[in-house]
């Protein structure tokens, strides 16, 4: 019994080294790191279409949820990490400089500045929630031991972002953050586990806040429709938090979403906003939420994911065009024009390989969709177009193509 476990834990093994995005990633020409700037990852053209889909995908999302994007300094004064309390907890783990005589430090993550942006106006309870959405370069000075491939570095971008709000709105806001993290989880494929992790023993703030805070996420949850469990203890000093934990198609666990609640740091930077008594004023509550986590490590758990095969919507490779001969490259390139018009990912072979090998090599690269044409298609305007896993034939006319390729788009969306 012990050695067909071992057996199979070898196998197992075996099976996620051949699918590791590092592999999968330089056999795909997506990014590679170098020494000059370690943990700090090269995206190629084709990871970068990868890296931009994800996050025009979140943004579009952002669009139709009520989110406003912002953009925030990639460098700050450490008097801002020392009103936050970063500096006192995370210092050691941030990349310093000396600039005209004081220590600035580049940011580690986006909430300080955030804060900073709220506090730049007078706001009012009318305009809560306010959704503010960044993108921002952040960085960390992980161990050089510790970095490990897009899943743990140096310089990446996250989903960030933070929900300004009342105590009155915060279930309706963890609501809106868990549809967002389902719909999103559910086009990739992933099922997923949701914990509440409550009060730990020491933290800041009102024991009769926290007790509130948390009969909403409850509240909140049990709305979900989804099992979830209780990490007792285990929240944040400054609120409790919402962690969400997704499995692969080879049932390794990641965790990736988080919404935790913060009372501190409104409080640190004395954040308010006027009530519809304007004579008094209140203190917000923050949310903080990233759907995707780090966009780099959600890269590299969807490439493992998906063995390298990207769904259309978000591949790099979405077709390939086989001319069959020399005849047929003007046509080819014709059709290139076309495709690369409707802003599909598109590539044509114009090597002197015979059509089997040209075939071949576009599946071995991962493209979707391998248009062949010769003479004939040339003559009538078609293509003849072959699945990447099938060894199926399809004759359609480019306008047909062009609907395939809109709805299989879409059918992912």
């Amino acid at each position: 019994m012990g050695d067909k476990k071992k057996s199979q834990e070898g196998e197992d093994k075996q099976e996620h080294s051949k699918y590791d995005h590092r592999v999968l990633g330089a056999k795909q020409e997506l990014f590679f790191c170098n020494p000059v700037s370690p943990g700090s990852w090269f995206f190629e053209p084709h990871g970068t279409l990868v890296y931009n889909k994800l996050v025009d995908f979140i943004k579009a999302q952002y669009w139709e949820r009520g989110y406003r994007e912002v953009m925030t300094p990639n460098m700050f004064n450490m008097q801002l990490w020392e009103t936050s309390g970063h500096a006192e907890k995370y210092k050691k783990n941030m990349f310093l400089l000396q600039i005209d005589g004081q220590e600035f430090g580049l940011k580690p993550m986006n909430c300080p500045g955030h804060c900073v942006m709220f506090d730049h106006r007078v706001r009012s309870y009318r305009q809560l929630p306010l959704r503010l959405a960044d993108f921002g370069v952040l960085h960390r000075n992980e161990a050089s031991g510790a970095l490990s491939g897009l899943t743990r570095v140096r310089r990446f971008q996250q989903d960030d972002a933070h929900i300004f709000c009342r105590e009155s709105q915060i279930k309706d806001e963890v609501a809106g953050v868990l549809d967002f993290i389902r719909y999103v989880y559910d086009i990739f494929g992933f099922d997923f586990e949701v914990e509440l992790s409550t009060r730990p023993e020491k933290y800041l703030g009102e024991i009769e806040t926290w007790d509130k805070a948390e009969s909403a996420l409850k509240e909140a949850l049990n709305d979900f429709g989804r099992p979830w469990q209780i990490n007792e203890g285990d929240g944040a000093f400054y609120g409790p938090k919402i962690d969400v934990s997704v499995f692969d198609s080879s049932k390794r666990n990641f965790q990736c979403a988080t919404l935790q609640l913060d009372f501190q740091l409104p409080a640190r930077f004395n954040l308010s906003f006027a009530a519809e008594d304007e004579a008094k004023m209140e203190r917000p509550v923050m949310i903080h939420r990233a759907v995707l986590g780090s966009v780099e490590r959600m890269l590299a758990i969807l490439l493992e994911h998906y063995k390298g095969k990207w769904p259309f919507w978000l591949s790099p490779r979405q077709a390939m065009i086989c001319p069959i001969s020399e005849k047929s490259i003007p046509y080819a390139l014709k059709l290139e024009q076309r495709i690369h018009k409707a802003r599909y990912n598109v590539e044509v072979d114009v090597s002197d390989r015979m059509i089997r090998k040209k075939i071949l090599e576009a599946q071995l690269l991962g493209f979707n969709y391998i248009l062949v044409v010769g003479e004939a298609e040339a003559s009538k305007e078609t293509v003849s177009r072959r699945d990447r896993d099938k060894s199926n034939k399809t004759d359609m006319s480019i306008e047909e193509l062009l609907k395939f390729f809109e709805e299989e788009a879409a059918a992912f969306r």
